[in-house]
């Protein structure tokens, strides 16, 4: 899934240290194009990673920078093409070289160590050059206003391939993944500062760290969600920056589907809560447990529009984030590359409402959570999830 996509999995970073001397955007262009996706087609390679243009996968020149710059956005696309062999296809071709080289060489009962290395590796370029690579692409968005990277997947192992080459190509930049503690300092006044440096419950400053150590601070936030859910009108009003206007009205809940967990001796226990939700009856049986809610399907609504995403509060990932519809009126007039453009700014700005809405979210919450009496409300929230 695409950014362009009206449903997309998202995470995001921030870009740190220096920036280039010279402009930014023919910097990046000229790296995006050294470090750009070369094609492994008529080879027999198994894999080739690099940049290619949001807006046309086969090409990774980036001839100006009309091919990845919107204004103050720099769009592109990570590709990987790989080829992949099961080993069921690669034991029988490999077993008859073997048998073709013990006949080529009587004087051997068996093959040696070093030959049969050869042997696999000639096997894997023969059956390689015969197989078409799959590709994978992943769209990545840069907010040069805000420093904020946007990444189109959630997977772990795509997530590091993409910080890599990013690193490798942009020297001097850094990536650092916008985790709950990074977002929740970013939405909150100066007031309440203090209060998120006491709540901090890592004593490094590394990432892994301070995920790690403040895993607190998603479950409380999903806790609270599904109070406010079940217990208020679940109204709320705009108070970060974005497309939406300040103190603007939106709604927000859970609904669909909830994942909860709990440690125990013989393993992390996981419940699934599955369907639309009326009492929650599940879930609060599922808490009074013991078990902690980790991810849940959160809904914004703001007039007739709609976003939906599955939130996973460890990490503060948007998966199957979907926001409304892109609607633009056509004509046999209007040129297809100017059309491109227009739904590239519109489907950005609904994206970006979204993540305004959920921001809004998060900081009424803080304004909660970093009180002294949280405890207390706490203890509230969970008394009433039991006698509901």
């Amino acid at each position: 899934m695409g950014i362009l996509n009206n449903t997309v999995s998202i995470c995001q970073f921030e870009v740190f240290e220096s920036r280039p001397a010279t402009e930014l955007s023919a910097w990046v262009g000229e790296n995006l194009a050294r470090n750009g996706f070369r094609s492994i087609e008529q080879t027999s390679d198994e894999l080739s990673i690099g940049w290619v243009q949001l807006d046309d996968y086969q090409v990774s020149s980036f001839a100006g920078p009309q091919t990845y710059q919107q204004d103050h956005y720099l769009a592109f696309s990570l590709r990987r093409d790989q080829r992949k062999l099961p080993a069921a296809l690669l034991k029988p071709y490999f077993l008859q070289a073997e048998r073709a080289w013990l006949e080529a060489n009587p004087q051997f009962n068996r093959v040696p160590k070093q030959q049969r290395e050869a042997l696999r590796e000639a096997v894997r370029g023969s059956l390689f050059a015969r197989t078409l690579p799959i590709p994978a692409i992943y769209d990545v968005v840069w907010d040069t206003r805000s420093n904020i990277v946007t990444f189109c997947n959630l997977g772990g192992k795509a997530i590091d391939l993409f910080v890599d080459l990013f690193k490798k190509s942009f020297d001097g930049l850094r990536l650092v993944p916008l985790h709950p503690m990074a977002r929740a300092g970013k939405v909150i006044d100066a007031a309440l500062q203090p209060n998120l440096v006491r709540a901090n419950a890592s004593s490094s400053e590394a990432v892994l760290d301070q995920i790690e150590a403040n895993q607190w601070l998603g479950r409380d936030f999903l806790l609270w969600l599904m109070h406010e859910t079940m217990n208020s009108s679940a109204e709320y009003a705009v108070n970060q920056p974005g497309p939406a206007l300040g103190g603007e009205g939106f709604v927000a809940y859970l609904n669909d589907r909830l994942l909860l967990a709990a440690s125990r001796e013989t393993g992390v226990q996981k419940v699934t809560v599955s369907g639309p939700q009326d009492h929650f009856q599940e879930v609060r049986s599922a808490l009074q447990g013991g078990k902690e809610i980790y991810e849940a399907v959160l809904y914004m609504e703001m007039q007739e529009r709609q976003w939906k995403l599955t939130l996973k509060g460890g990490l503060f990932h948007f998966a199957s984030f979907k926001a409304p519809q892109v609607t633009l009126e056509k004509d046999d007039i209007t040129d297809p590359a100017m059309e491109r453009v227009a739904v590239f700014f519109e489907r950005m700005a609904l994206l970006e409402g979204g993540l305004q809405l959920f921001d809004s979210l998060l900081s009424t919450f803080l304004q909660q959570r970093l009180v002294e009496n949280w405890a207390g409300k706490e203890q509230a929230i969970r008394s009433y999830l039991a006698a509901a």
